[in-house]
């Protein structure tokens, strides 16, 4: 954002970049959104991106690009081994992040599943902030457990606490006195994304990086989202408002033993990759990268990828152009917590998160109120949000629900994507859905997945509530 003082005195904050391309959308009318949701069994994942209005889901792969990066996809090096562009990546992870060894993987879940084949035995733990469902997956695949310890505030919706993504520290000491030499590593995810998009602070991670050293323990950082992470660290923490952003990563980053990233948030391309300055675990990493995800120069990545990735990294910090969509989900966060619908504070990054126990109180959560929520929000909006509550988990090993501590819708915010009309548009349609909330009558399985369930299972509207939430809606609203 670009910061100037207006006429009055107040500040501006004016975005600092252009529209040079632009993709047109299409409103289905009601009816068909309700014939869509059906034939996708009640999953927004499930959905045809033609059917789709605002397209919220995820950040994930559908961040806007810049010119520059366009070009460099153009002009990158295509080798199967060895790629001049591949080097020119390094050298910009390296710049950017301070990380020497750099190793190109497919996206985010390909790099956690690598680290989890190095460090994680059979009975061993990883303490974390909080999970994100893959890596959950595969740290269990691996015979692992993850142990979730994050700060009290993390888990009131309602706190307006600065840093919710903070680890508990004391806690964190207890798990690794107790659990010694079976613990694989810490994880700290930057932003914490099931806990509402939720950034962790500069002192916290330097306390964590002391209990590693104390420990003996690896820190591994999850910095799919950390552009929005030193970007609050900025606004919020003492003593940082005055950094540049670029200072504040390289500090961020430098307390991790070993970084990932999913390079389809922070770096707007599609891909990933592991990076760490340390020799030996690059060389315990390196080896299953021919096995899973292709040469070491490429990552199972197109070359292209990598070359838009590695402007992306280098762009993805400068203030002219981050906060656009932080200062979006701000606007909705707080115009929806002023109507009294209940929502995620205080407002973080990825998106709104609409908090559907409270939002559904007529619900048990054996109906799946997030999931519920989602789907009537596409029925009302043709906006296609993402469930982040008991769908997103899977049944434990007796086949038993596994409730998390908070059950969220999310409305994600990708990159420079969308504009303040579409946020408008956002808190009516959400708001009209909460005037109409008691018609939601859950949801229940007719086909449901092992694991990831979230992603591929299908289910159905219990008592047919998608026709009657159609009917109020043609009769207030109209076709649209």
């Amino acid at each position: 954002m670009i910061i100037v003082k207006g006429r009055n005195g107040n500040l501006l904050k004016v975005d600092g970049f252009r529209l040079r391309v632009y993709e047109e959308l299409n409103l289905l009318p009601v009816r068909m959104r309700l014939k869509a949701i059906e034939d996708a069994g009640w999953n927004t994942f499930l959905l045809k991106a033609d059917d789709v209005f605002l397209d919220m889901l995820t950040d994930s792969g559908v961040n806007a690009m810049s010119d520059k990066q366009l070009a460099a996809m153009v002009s990158a090096q295509d080798a199967y081994a060895g790629s001049r562009t591949f080097y020119e990546f390094t050298k910009a992870v390296e710049d950017v992040l301070g990380m020497k060894y750099v190793i190109p993987v497919h996206q985010g879940r390909a790099a956690e599943h690598v680290i989890s084949k190095v460090f994680v035995k059979e009975g061993y733990v990883v303490p974390m902030n909080y999970h994100f469902t893959t890596t959950k997956a595969h740290i269990e695949l691996a015979g692992g457990r993850i142990i979730e310890i994050p700060v009290k505030e993390a888990l009131d919706r309602r706190s307006r606490y600065s840093f919710k993504g903070d680890i508990d520290v004391v806690k964190l000491e207890e798990v690794l006195r107790s659990y010694k030499s079976r613990v694989a590593f810490v994880r700290i995810e930057a932003l914490a994304n099931l806990l509402g998009g939720q950034p962790v602070s500069m002192r916290n991670i330097r306390e964590v990086r002391e209990l590693c050293d104390k420990y003996g323990v690896p820190l591994v950082v999850d910095g799919s989202m950390i552009d929005w992470n030193v970007y609050f660290i900025k606004e919020r923490e003492p003593g940082y408002s005055s950094k540049s952003l670029e200072e504040i990563v390289k500090e961020f980053v430098g307390y991790a033993d070993i970084l990932y990233i999913s390079a389809r948030k922070t770096s707007s391309a599609r891909g990933g990759f592991i990076a760490t300055n340390n020799r030996g675990y690059y060389e315990k990493i390196i080896v299953h990268i021919p096995v899973y995800e292709g040469f070491l120069t490429y990552g199972g990545m197109s070359i292209k990828e990598i070359a838009a990735i590695a402007v992306g990294l280098r762009e993805a910090f400068k203030e002219n152009l981050i906060g656009s969509e932080l200062e979006l989900i701000k606007y909705v966060t707080e115009e929806l917590d002023r109507n009294g619908v209940p929502v995620v504070l205080p407002p973080g990054g990825l998106g709104v998160h609409l908090d559907a126990l409270e939002f559904l109180p007529h619900l048990s959560r054996d109906k799946y109120p997030a999931g519920s929520l989602t789907a009537a929000l596409y029925i009302a909006s043709g906006i296609r949000a993402m469930e982040r509550g008991t769908l997103s988990m899977d049944r434990d090993k007796d086949g038993k629900e596994v409730y998390p501590d908070l059950e969220l819708v999310r409305i994600a915010f990708p990159r420079k994507t969308y504009l303040r009309s579409h946020a408008d548009y956002v808190v009516d349609r959400v708001l009209w859905l909460y005037e109409h909330r008691d018609l939601i009558k859950g949801l229940k399985w007719v086909y449901e997945p092992p694991i990831l369930r979230f992603f591929l299972g299908r289910l159905d509207d219990i008592g047919d509530w998608g026709e009657s939430l159609v009917k109020v809606y043609e009769s207030e609203l109209g076709v649209y």
